[in-house]
């Protein structure tokens, strides 16, 4: 057998479906990803700093996440392939460099699931009385099979549960606008921390311990190009998309920040399990405010929904390449990757068993963060040392951009630490384990020794000899 046929054999297996999102699937699947966090956990940054010091938290993870979102939306367009942060690493940083991108970014997409489906049972615990356990279980069951019957409908599947969502958000915002009061919005009395004042009650400790609770008005959004390889025009549809549901994102944030706790005050928001009903029913929308309860397990769906996708997408990758076992990125007749759906979903469903939602997802973020500073490095060293790569989009402000988005993701990270050092130490605990298992066992399995072969084998159709010869493949039986 020919070196082109093995390449052909074991590629012809792990095929996503090509053409399938267009910019606006791919906007709608930013969203989707983040949504929830519009309903409920920002707003415990108030009780951390005062709505005036969660603001300017607010404002500088937004920030990080516009800049970040600019690099992905360059690296997307000239490096579109399923892995995301970890394909642009790779190029970037090499095969370690990759690695540890990704890990990164499974940790968070591994472990933000199981927290969302905690939620998700809480809800439906209230609704319905079913116990939470059987409720993570038919969660996961149920939307791990609708990804199986493929990414097309899927993506449709997620578009309708966010539109859901998001017409909560927006008949909110309307049904608030007339009970705004800014007055509201200070009522907490200042601390004697250091910095405190009427604006920022509890000082710049405060402002520090809310930056976990900015990010999540817009976690997980950077896993937009995890659907590269499924769009229609990749060098277009992924800078548009991502930076569409950027600044939608950004939208929202807006709304919920200000609106809620100037109706119903900046303490009552910042102690709410439901804020958005519970800024409703002060302002005399009892009904409505029944209705967002219903729409905000949508917006918790549509999360953990998206979020599904994106795990089994950046495990497909990590597969594919030989980081983490070879069965883990086959596809079914659908072009699914079915295992890379269904092995992480339970490993997600038995976390889940724990019921410390708080905590997972406070996990989550500390490999958001981690991740977030790995992909900027990776566009700084791509700007660089890669300035002959072709780029259908550049982002705006070059490298000053990705090293804004260096910084505060760093900042960000002590930032985990100062809120819950738990989380922190649990979760480098199982970065360092995964990184063991990669510099102990997975890095001798590779499929391409180096990014550029890697990425030549990714975009070649698997029915069409390479025009010029491969390299050597270590292990490439399926």
């Amino acid at each position: 057998m020919t070196q082109s046929s093995v390449d052909q054999a074991y590629l012809a297996k792990r095929q996503l479906r090509k053409g399938t999102a267009g910019w606006l699937l791919l906007a709608g699947l930013g969203v989707s990803y983040v949504i929830s966090g519009d309903f409920a956990g920002w707003n415990f940054g108030i009780a951390e700093a005062g709505w005036g010091g969660f603001a300017i938290a607010a404002c500088l993870m937004a920030l990080m996440y516009l800049a970040l979102v600019l690099s992905l939306a360059e690296m997307s367009a000239a490096i579109p392939v399923a892995g995301g942060g970890y394909s642009f690493a790779r190029q970037a940083m090499g095969p370690a460099g990759g690695y540890l991108t990704g890990l990164a970014v499974l940790i968070e997409y591994a472990l933000a699931p199981a927290a969302i489906v905690i939620f998700i049972g809480s809800a439906v615990e209230a609704l319905t009385g079913l116990d939470g356990p059987l409720v993570y279980l038919l969660f996961y069951a149920v939307f791990i099979g609708i990804h199986l019957a493929g990414v097309g409908e899927a993506l449709k599947v997620m578009m309708v549960i966010s539109g859901l969502a998001v017409f909560a958000i927006l008949a909110t915002a309307v049904a608030l606008i007339g009970s705004f009061d800014s007055a509201n919005l200070f009522d907490i009395a200042p601390t004697d921390a250091a910095g405190a004042s009427t604006f920022m009650p509890y000082g710049w400790y405060g402002i520090w311990a809310a930056l976990p609770f900015g990010m999540w008005l817009f976690l997980a959004v950077e896993g937009v190009p995890l659907a590269a390889e499924e769009a229609k025009d990749p060098a277009r549809d992924m800078p548009k998309g991502i930076i569409a549901a950027m600044l939608f994102l950004l939208f929202t944030a807006l709304l919920v920040v200000v609106l809620l706790a100037g109706v119903a005050g900046a303490e009552m928001i910042g102690q709410s399990g439901v804020p958005l009903v519970d800024a409703l029913n002060a302002a005399g929308n009892p009904t409505l405010a029944t209705l967002v309860n219903v729409l905000g397990l949508a917006g918790l769906i549509a999360s953990f929904f998206s979020i599904i996708y994106g795990y089994s997408r950046l495990v497909f990758a990590l597969s594919r390449a030989g980081y983490l076992p070879k069965k883990l990125s086959l596809t079914s007749s659908r072009k699914v990757p079915y295992l890379a759906l269904i092995v992480p979903g339970i490993f997600g469903f038995l976390a889940s068993l724990s019921g410390e939602g708080d905590l997972i997802l406070a996990m989550a973020v500390v490999g958001a963060t981690l991740s977030y500073a790995l992909m900027a490095l990776s566009h700084i060293l791509l700007r660089l040392n890669r300035p002959d790569l072709p780029r259908p989009y550049r982002t705006p402000g070059g490298v000053v951009t990705s090293s804004i988005a260096l910084v505060l993701a760093l900042v960000a990270l002590t930032g985990v630490y100062a809120f819950d050092p738990r989380a922190f130490n649990y979760t480098i605990v199982l970065f360092i384990i995964g990184a063991a298992y990669y510099f102990l066992y997975s890095k001798n399995k590779l499929v391409a020794k180096t990014a550029e072969e890697e990425f030549a084998l990714v975009i070649a159709e698997p029915d069409v000899t390479p025009a010029t010869p491969e390299p050597a493949i270590s292990g490439a039986k399926p």
